[in-house]
């Protein structure tokens, strides 16, 4: 698959898509990065199968955008996301669907997106989740696929699929994570002010709001969560993370989960597989030292820990990521 600004993302519009996933793509693949990245990301484009195309509930009408042989040329297809789940999609837009499937394009349905590729025949045997209120009717609709109600985004290769509105952006940076690394990543996330890593694993729901990467707004765990961050090389641990906040591993593990919908362990690996990562992408030579200074240990640790994140052995992250790769 081809990368850089080469690398051609398509979405399609359909009568009654959601505006705020609309603008989610618009903002992580559409915008210019240049100035900041000093290359582009994506070749964007909107395209819909009719020349004004309402949205949802009316709020507005789209006009202006390609038509729906666009689609045909996305190396990244995002399938319509409507509300209205029990209408029919358009044929035209199920075939366009199936055309970029065949031909090896990478498809991503946002919210009620995994309905569109359900409908259209992609999704039987594969992994998908969808927005928790409609997993029911999904299920009865569409036994032959996987659906993972409870996550916040599957990535399950050639196929992905975000949970709910929010998600879009957490799949979004996923996808730029995946395709330029976490760097790049990380500058799209600060443009937009939203936390990087949330994991595709996590719940769909919260009970708090997620803090900011640099937040202190709350008390008791946005603060654990910069000090760690500082210390990542060191040997923390979920012990020593309950220790520094003055309570218990057992209610540490709790506003884990009531806050950031994860673990504590879940959390702390995540951060230092991305601290391992930028090390990479920035050019440190040895396997055996970033895995030291990320914290990850031995150098087969980082080697399991990023395979199992970005399907790359070291090696190859290098070579996709590291300066003149």
């Amino acid at each position: 698959m081809t990368q850089g600004s080469s690398h051609r993302v398509v979405v399609i519009v359909d009568e009654n898509s959601n505006p705020f996933e609309l603008s989610c793509a618009i903002e992580v693949f559409g915008l210019r990065r240049k100035a900041e990245l000093g290359r582009e990301l994506y070749d964007f484009a909107l395209c819909s199968p009719q020349p004004r195309t309402l949205m949802r509930d009316g709020f507005f009408t789209l006009t202006g955008v390609a038509g729906l042989e666009a689609a045909d040329t996305a190396d990244t297809l995002i399938v319509p996301n409507r509300p209205d789940t029990d209408v029919p999609r358009r044929p035209a837009v199920l075939d366009a669907v199936r055309r970029a499937h065949a031909r090896g394009a990478r498809l991503v349905g946002f919210c009620s997106g995994a309905f569109t590729m359900a409908e259209a025949g992609v999704l039987d045997g594969r992994r998908a989740t969808a927005h928790w209120q409609w997993a029911d009717t999904f299920r009865a609709r569409f036994p032959a696929v996987r659906l993972e109600p409870d996550v916040l985004f599957v990535d399950d290769g050639d196929i992905l699929t975000a949970a709910g509105s929010a998600a879009a952006l957490d799949l979004g940076l996923h996808l730029v994570r995946r395709d330029h690394g976490v760097e790049a990543a990380v500058s799209v996330s600060r443009r937009l002010v939203f936390a990087v890593h949330r994991d595709g694993g996590q719940r769909q729901f919260v009970e708090h709001p997620i803090p900011s990467l640099t937040s202190s707004a709350d008390p008791s765990l946005g603060p654990l969560l910069d000090w760690a961050r500082g210390r990542l090389g060191t040997p923390l641990t979920v012990a020593g993370l309950a220790a520094r906040a003055a309570v218990s591993p057992a209610t540490l593990h709790r506003r884990f989960r009531a806050q950031l919908g994860t673990t504590p362990l879940a959390w702390l690996t995540a951060e230092r597989v991305a601290l391992a990562c930028r090390l990479m992408e920035r050019g440190d030579p040895a396997v055996e030292s970033v895995a030291r200074a990320s914290g990850l240990g031995t150098a087969a640790n980082l080697r399991a820990q990023l395979r199992r994140r970005t399907g790359l052995t070291p090696s190859a992250y290098r070579e996709r990521f590291a300066p003149g790769a």
